[in-house]
């Protein structure tokens, strides 16, 4: 939640979500619904159907100009310069030493580059990248945008019936579509493990196209709170909290964001620290944790092995589709591997708890040449 004590802006879609009964929380500098129905409900729905989410406090960035890609490559361990038109591709905006500054992920244009960051941490992506950009290339923040997204099993059919073709789109591929007469840009990806879809849209249509998407039987409207237990079964880490500039990709165990040619060739921030990393191991990795119990272990709990602590949870809470709490956590290297017997202190109470493989739950993204 946002630590702000300023009047939280409103979204796009701020009256929607009051007229359908969500309760709004302080988030990321912004009111959002946190539920409108239960977390529990919202969860189970979105992994059975199809949830819409707005996620419009996201930043929405332009790239242009000579060498965008090049530039992009600067800042980042993603290999851009191969990323053809209509592909995405997850990267890490790295500081200098190698610590995560965000994740975020980086679409071809064609005439440009796109860009979504997090909402929490935008304005400091922002200053970061321009004060680092070189000679004419360009940064623009579309605040005019709005971003939605559509996630579950049920996802494709809906949006098939609203925007015709898209279904042929594979994960993490993205092109032009039109719903409701609104040009809007559509990708197959998302943050739930789902399948599903993410669409940026102009703001002042923004209500349109939610209310279109909401008339389907199979949509229902999906907040925070079920985003949160998704993306922890699905193993994807949420900046603020499993990831933050005090770690590498290395370290969160994110080194497939670093591409191939990248590894070879190194030329990103933090450069030396990550490949050394790489090829010699970190001292701490994050990782997964199963629970016995009922008992969830939150942000902040201390991991232990016997009397010594190895380690802190970065996130936790009952997992709906697992039936049973989990955790993501640092660890010292010689406790991350899977099978490691752990202990982690709840308000003065040592619970039991294993080393996991992430994700918890089987990600069900659609990929070229099938599932």
């Amino acid at each position: 939640m946002s630590e702000s004590d300023e009047t939280p802006l409103s979204l796009p879609l701020d009256a929607l979500h009051r007229e359908l009964g969500g309760r709004m929380v302080p988030f990321a500098g912004y009111a959002m619904p946190v539920q409108f129905e239960s977390i529990m409900a919202e969860h189970n729905w979105t992994r059975e159907s199809a949830g819409l989410f707005d996620v419009s406090h996201m930043g929405q960035l332009e790239f242009r100009g000579r060498g965008v890609a090049a530039a992009l490559e600067s800042l980042m361990p993603g290999d851009f310069l191969a990323l053809r038109e209509n592909r995405m591709r997850y990267s890490l905006l790295l500081g200098d030493s190698g610590g995560i500054i965000d994740d975020l992920m980086v679409t071809n244009r064609g005439d440009h580059f796109y860009v979504v960051v997090n909402g929490a941490t935008k304005h400091g992506d922002i200053a970061h990248m321009a004060a680092r950009l070189a000679e004419g290339v360009s940064l623009v923040h579309r605040t005019d945008l709005a971003l939605l997204a559509l996630q579950g099993p049920k996802a494709a059919d809906v949006l098939a019936r609203l925007a015709g073709e898209v279904s042929t789109l594979v994960f993490m591929r993205a092109g032009p579509f039109r719903i409701e007469g609104v040009d809007v840009w559509v990708s197959r990806s998302g943050y739930t493990g789902e399948d599903g879809f993410e669409i940026s849209l102009p703001a002042e249509h923004a209500e349109t196209v939610a209310r279109a998407l909401l008339a389907q039987p199979e949509v229902k409207p999906i907040g925070l709170g079920a985003r949160d237990s998704l993306r922890l079964e699905a193993g994807l880490p949420l900046y603020g909290h499993d990831l933050s500039a005090a770690s590498t990709p290395i370290e969160a165990d994110l080194g497939f964001a670093i591409s191939k040619r990248r590894k070879l060739e190194g030329g990103f921030p933090g450069a030396e620290r990550v490949l050394g990393q790489l090829l010699n191991g970190a001292a701490v990795k994050r990782i997964g944790l199963r629970i016995e119990g009922k008992l969830p272990a939150r942000e902040g709990a201390e991991i232990f092995a016997g009397e010594t602590k190895v380690g802190v949870v970065t996130s936790g809470g009952f997992a709906p589709t697992v039936g049973a709490p989990i955790a993501m956590g640092y660890v010292s290297a010689g406790n991350a591997a899977d099978g490691t017997a752990l202990e982690i202190d709840v308000r003065g109470r040592r619970i039991a708890a294993v080393a996991a493989p992430m994700p918890f739950v089987p990600h069900r993204y659609v990929r070229q040449g099938g599932q």
